[in-house]
C-alpha cells in the first residue's frame, strides 16, 4: 500500500466513483452533488443555506483527499477529483430563493448551470485559486465559482426572476 493513497481519499475525492466517468467527470460530480440536495431537501426539509453549512463541513476532508488522490496521480488536478464540484455546487445552491422552503424545478437547474459555468469560465478570482498548493487548490478555486452561482442566484430570486 505504500506510494497509494487510504482508499478513503480515493473514494471521496472521486465521489463514490463519479469522478471515473468517460464523459464530463465535473459535470457528474455536479449532477451527483445536485441528486443528493434534491433528496435532502425532500426528506429532511432543508433550506438552500444549510447547503453552505454543507460545503463548509465537507471541505475538509475534500481538500485531504483530492490532495492526496493528485499526488498520488502526480496529477495537480486530476479530472477524476470530482469532490471540489460537489463542495462548489453545495455552495452554489446557499444562495437559491426557496418558496414555501421548498426549491423549484427551475432554481435546480439554474444552480447547476450556473456553478457549471463559472467552474469552467474561472473568472477573476476562480483561475487564480487554482493555483494555491495541493488540495486547497483543487477545492478552493471551486468553493469560488460556487460563490459566484451562489451570488447570482440570490439576485436572481431577488428580482423574482425564478
Amino acid at each position: 500500500m505504500i506510494g497509494r493513497p487510504p482508499r478513503a481519499a480515493t473514494t471521496i475525492a472521486t465521489w463514490f466513483g463519479c469522478g471515473y466517468s468517460p464523459a464530463a467527470p465535473g459535470t457528474v460530480g455536479s449532477a451527483a452533488a445536485i441528486g443528493i440536495a434534491i433528496l435532502i431537501e425532500h426528506f429532511a426539509g432543508w433550506r438552500p443555506l444549510w447547503f453552505a453549512a454543507l460545503a463548509i463541513i465537507v471541505a475538509a476532508p475534500a481538500i485531504w483527499a483530492a490532495g492526496e488522490t493528485a499526488r498520488q496521480a502526480k496529477i495537480k488536478d486530476p479530472q477524476f477529483v470530482v469532490v471540489d464540484e460537489v463542495v462548489g455546487q453545495w455552495l452554489a445552491l446557499a444562495g437559491a430563493r426557496s418558496l414555501n422552503g421548498k426549491l423549484n424545478w427551475i432554481t435546480w437547474l439554474a444552480a447547476f448551470l450556473l456553478f457549471r459555468l463559472f467552474d469552467i469560465w474561472k473568472p477573476f478570482p476562480v483561475r487564480q485559486l487554482e493555483f494555491l498548493p495541493g488540495g486547497v487548490g483543487i477545492v478552493a478555486d471551486d468553493l469560488m465559482a460556487g460563490l459566484y452561482a451562489a451570488l447570482v442566484l440570490f439576485l436572481a430570486g431577488w428580482f423574482n426572476l425564478y
